[in-house]
């Protein structure tokens, strides 16, 4: 049987924002969708970029996964390349022009790769894909206090290094017609951090707070 509170909150949907909304559904149906924003987000479901980012229909892009990871630019394998292909679409189809990673507190796939929690399954899936943040552990060093958020942070930074490694994000990034952006939310204080690309600090968006690093090579 459908789950009772998703029917209920899709009438509520329905006679609502879709109601309020009509027009732009509408247009959104005939002329396609052109959004200018894309965001790479954790599967964590209190970690929404539609709702931290208050986001309307079809304004921004989004591709979600264990730990909001980037992968490095592998064309050939025969692994299946969920991200890679959503990159692909949103810079090479749609031209997007804002690629956002955003990392979360209390991530549970930085939490089991700091942790070294054992498998969930034989398959270990959430083991092998987290293991590609080795290189960001590796550049914190010995553990020591607050390493999860640190790693959170780091692992923000490493993503966007990897988007560099895709040649036709690379061109766009090199002739100005693509940006990439690190933010990192709090789950608890709903307080938005965003990367600074020239310090690699993570500055408040809406207040003036100290800001958090991730004390990991650029």
């Amino acid at each position: 049987m459908f789950p009772t509170r998703l029917a209920d909150g899709y009438r509520s949907f329905l006679s609502g924002r879709f109601d309020d909304e009509r027009a732009r559904y509408r247009d959104l149906a005939d002329q396609g969708q052109r959004p200018q924003i894309m965001v790479i987000g954790c599967i964590d479901s209190r970690v929404s970029p539609e709702v931290i980012f208050d986001a309307a229909p079809g304004e921004i892009l989004v591709a979600r996964n264990v730990a909001n990871l980037v992968p490095r630019y592998e064309p050939g394998g025969d692994s299946q390349h969920g991200t890679s292909a959503a990159l692909e679409f949103a810079i090479v189809a749609l031209g997007v022009q804002h690629i956002v990673v955003l990392g979360h507190a209390l991530c549970g796939g930085i939490r089991t790769f700091a942790d070294g929690i054992d498998p969930l399954s034989s398959g270990d899936f959430i083991g092998r894909w987290m293991s590609q943040i080795a290189p960001a552990a590796a550049e914190l060093g010995p553990r020591g206090p607050d390493f999860q958020t640190k790693l959170e942070l780091a692992s923000v930074a490493l993503s966007l290094r990897n988007l560099m490694t895709f040649p036709w994000i690379y061109r766009r990034v090199q002739s100005g017609t693509l940006a990439l952006h690190g933010a990192y939310f709090g789950v608890a204080s709903g307080q938005l951090l965003v990367r600074d690309p020239t310090t690699g600090a993570f500055m408040p968006i809406a207040d003036g707070r100290l800001p958090l690093r991730c004390d990991a090579g650029e």
